[in-house]
């Protein structure tokens, strides 16, 4: 027997009744706010040729790391998932199959923020209204395939559908950035930009460091094999990027160390990594390099993002078979206090940098990173990311947050995702939250409503347009 699906219109707010009126009308006032995406990892390529999406799994499937992580940690093999193979070697290719296998496991998802998502997307964009099961599974596909064929499912539709305002991509420095320039001269008004991605020639033990470095500096006109060159191909690519669209830079490194060596040590550093670094000084190096980027914000404007504290690709077997980006990554500890204090004893008070931190280290939200954002006045903190992107994740962000860096010091919400789809749902559940957290207060006496109304409006809209000057 089927179930309905159902997304009540209640959900996530709080349980006392009071309480929960209040969240109502902060919602009303924000849930229909245009959506600014301003850090994420959609194709650019979806936009520039507005292709129809080609089937359900490989819209919603087979890219996503958050469905199939679940998946495989209860034994379903990646192959199963046409999850594709470094080697290129057999894996699913029926995308019917794909989707049964994932049907037929949707019950894992039980509780998680993912489910919250696609059962969104399967009611409010496909308009399905029974629960996904392995009843139902033919069902779901055949009105998702149908869908996904007809011009409403388009990329550049969707875009407009969802009420999104701008959108950012990540590309790294080697990108031409030719789908962006296709966007630019479609005519096609939807915005979307780029964010400038260095890392593959910033950490040394990045694989195949030197040749992509060499190809850096090719494609700036740089001589490279001196530090100074190496500094002026990034000013060139930043510069490309800009044009490009892009407001921000992006960070992923494995902590958030930053260094600020003499030009010789810097030099010396450079010359090193570039015929093989050890692990000190890959740390050493992306730690210089930190601080030069943001010496480069403040020059260019650029708004700098830091993601540091993962381990990346953490199952070594996977890694091997099905390269990167394939649910093996782990949160780490960090550490930011003393980590940035050459960057910020450099940069910290100059209010032309902005530098978002983002962790997955919940303990330093109130021990290190609320009272360095409420402090420095080129810092801010990112929303909740990734693991914790959830509604638990995000009350205790703002329970640990807010006493000392106060709402203004954080950039409203960031979706960081591949599944575009998904980007309204997320954007809701933290509209939702952010309402039941300030009716919390309201309730308590301890905010206005009217004043809970306003930081609704800038949880939502107001701040991440500010922070990332979009």
């Amino acid at each position: 027997m089927t179930r309905p699906l159902v997304l009540h219109p209640d959900r996530l707010f709080p349980a006392d009744p009071g309480t929960r009126a209040i969240a109502r009308a902060l919602y009303e006032g924000v849930k229909d706010l245009p959506i600014v995406s301003p850090h994420g990892h959609t194709d650019p390529a979806w936009f520039a040729y507005d292709e129809p999406f080609t089937d359900p799994a490989s819209l919603l499937i087979v890219p996503d790391h958050y469905v199939f992580r679940m998946l495989y940690s209860q034994g379903v093999a990646l192959e199963s998932l046409g999850v594709p193979s470094v080697d290129g070697s057999l894996v699913e290719q029926d995308p019917r199959k794909i989707w049964a296998i994932f049907a037929q496991h949707y019950h894992l998802f039980r509780g998680t923020p993912s489910r919250m998502w696609l059962d969104w997307v399967f009611a409010e964009v496909f308009g399905l209204d029974v629960l996904l099961d392995e009843s139902t599974a033919d069902h779901y596909y055949e009105v998702i395939d149908a869908a996904l064929k007809t011009e409403a499912f388009r990329p550049r539709a969707l875009f407009e559908r969802f009420g999104i305002e701008a959108i950012a991509t990540t590309e790294g420095p080697l990108d031409p950035l030719v789908h962006h320039r296709a966007i630019r001269e479609s005519g096609w008004s939807g915005r979307v930009v780029t964010a400038y991605r260095p890392d593959p020639v910033v950490d040394p033990e990045t694989p195949g460091f030197a040749a992509k470095v060499a190809k850096f500096g090719e494609m700036a006109g740089e001589d490279v094999s001196t530090y100074a060159g190496y500094l002026a191909a990034h000013r060139f690519h930043r510069a490309r990027f800009r044009e490009a669209g892009a407001t921000s830079t992006d960070h992923g490194h494995p902590s958030a160390r930053t260094a600020d060596l003499s030009p010789e040590d810097c030099e010396a550093l450079y010359q090193r990594v570039l015929v093989g670094a050890s692990k000190h000084d890959a740390e050493l190096f992306r730690a210089q390099i930190l601080t030069e980027m943001a010496g480069m914000s403040v020059e260019d404007g650029m708004v700098m993002q830091l993601h540091p504290a993962v381990y990346r690709s953490h199952n070594q077997a996977v890694l091997d078979r099905f390269g990167r980006d394939k649910g093996g990554d782990i949160p780490m500890a960090g550490e930011f206090v003393q980590a940035l204090k050459p960057l910020l004893d450099r940069h910290g008070n100059d209010p032309r940098l902005t530098l978002i931190l983002f962790t997955l280290d919940e303990d330093v939200y109130s021990r290190e990173l609320a009272p360095l954002a409420g402090h420095y006045p080129s810092l801010r903190l990112g929303p909740p990311w990734w693991f914790h992107d959830s509604p638990e994740g995000m009350r205790r962000f703002r329970e640990r947050a807010t006493e000392t860096a106060g709402f203004y010091n954080t950039v409203g919400f960031n979706d960081d995702t591949r599944a575009f789809l998904s980007i309204p749902a997320r954007h809701d559940v933290a509209r939702r939250m952010d309402c039941a957290w300030l009716a919390q207060l309201v309730a308590e006496h301890r905010l206005p409503e009217d004043e809970a109304h306003e930081v609704a409006r800038a949880l939502a809209y107001d701040l991440v347009k500010a922070a990332y000057k979009l």
